[in-house]
């Protein structure tokens, strides 16, 4: 049985710290990390450690600080890069200085807990003194260059003056891994991580659609990728024709996938309604509306894989379909007509991702080897993920 885990962050994952810092080492030691996120409008600072799990009832990770600032984009209706990085050059340093604050307090006033031959003190805190990092985590991409180069360039300033390591992240194995990371925060003593390996992850954002076959902490493979847009992007943008004007205009939102999603399923589930397709054939075949357009199916032709070594998203053609049917309605839409093509936009786009999955689940002999690899969990991950209509798919 396929056990399906959801974790969503409200954004991409803004806790993006090395995995092998969310791992206790051998002799124990507790290992302590400031980690900097700027891959795109969200400022993000943590202080992150990992904890001797000797003791039965000690946490396995514990997050003294967390905290975000994002960009004011809403003039734009969408991320401008340089709005994004004035924000970052703004937010960055407060961030770093509260996040200081929050720093546990030094060794020599914790002798219960196993540290390490080295005391590392960075400031003082009344009678205390702080603990001085172990090292420095940044995102180093993909995302947007200027940005990104705001978090790395304060990492390297504060990795030199601190002569701490520095350790770059991947953004999307940060993704992969972030359940585990949540697992951590909310397990005690030695617990194994969950999920165990290996495991699916679907990732959905505005930047990104990923499908990732996950066998060890430092061992991911892409198995499926956009070929075009990333599924958030398309339905930011396919929001932007559906939803009705004074929505838009009285929005504080520029993310309008989730205005999309309350605006076609105002109750909620109860509004979903679904029934899957039965058949591949069905599930490819074009549904008239009532009001006279269909939406075709992405890669459809995608039924031979792997043969056809075609194994990918596609939601360009979907969005372009869309903006046809608004532009040819124009103001004559009705709300009920813009409801029913938001309902199946959402529809046609989550059908496919889901179709991805399980040709890749139906042919994992072809993708990992002869060996058939045993996948009990698919996690799935990214903003697009709160949507609940994804969920029902």
């Amino acid at each position: 049985m396929l056990r399906i885990r959801w974790r969503h962050f409200p954004r991409p994952t803004q806790i993006l710290v090395p995995a092998r810092a969310l791992f206790p080492l051998r002799h124990g030691r507790n290992l302590l990390t400031l980690a900097i996120e700027t891959s795109c409008d969200d400022t993000s600072v943590a202080i992150l450690e990992t904890c001797d799990t000797s003791a039965s009832n000690s946490p396995s990770a514990i997050l003294h600080f967390h905290e975000k600032v994002t960009a004011n984009n809403l003039q734009y209706r969408g991320v401008h890069p340089l709005v994004a990085v004035e924000s970052h050059s703004k937010q960055l340093t407060p961030l770093v200085a509260r996040a200081l604050d929050n720093l546990p307090r030094s060794i020599t006033n914790l002798p219960e807990r196993n540290y390490g031959p080295q005391e590392h003190k960075l400031k003082e805190d009344g009678p205390y003194s702080k603990r001085k990092v172990d090292f420095i985590s940044v995102t180093r991409g993909p995302g947007m260059f200027a940005c990104l180069s705001t978090g790395l360039n304060t990492a390297k300033g504060l990795a030199v003056a601190w002569q701490v390591p520095l350790v770059a992240v991947n953004h999307m194995q940060a993704h992969a891994l972030t359940p585990r990371l949540a697992h951590a925060l909310e397990s005690r003593g030695d617990q194994a991580r969950d999920p165990a390996f290996p495991f699916l992850s679907l990732l959905v954002s505005g930047g990104h659609t990923l499908l990732v076959y996950s066998k060890t902490l430092t061992e991911h493979q892409i198995l499926a990728e956009t070929l075009d847009v990333a599924v958030g992007d398309a339905f930011d943008k396919m929001a932007r024709c559906i939803l009705p004007k004074e929505i838009l205009k009285t929005s504080y939102e520029i993310m309008y996938g989730r205005l999309l999603e309350e605006f076609a399923f105002p109750n909620g589930s109860s509004d979903h309604h679904y029934v899957p397709p039965r058949t591949r054939g069905e599930e490819i075949s074009r549904k008239k509306s009532g009001w006279g357009w269909a939406l075709t199916v992405p890669l459809a032709e995608t039924r031979s894989w792997p043969k056809s070594k075609v194994l990918g998203f596609s939601f360009s053609g979907l969005g372009s379909s869309v903006k046809r049917i608004c532009d040819e309605r124009g103001d004559g839409m009705t709300a009920a007509e813009r409801m029913d093509l938001a309902k199946e936009c959402m529809r046609v786009a989550f059908e496919h991702l889901a179709s991805r999955v399980v040709l890749t689940l139906g042919s994992s002999e072809t993708i990992f080897g002869t060996k058939r690899a045993r996948m009990e969990t698919l996690v799935i991950s990214g903003g697009v993920a709160a949507n609940r209509f994804l969920r029902t798919v």
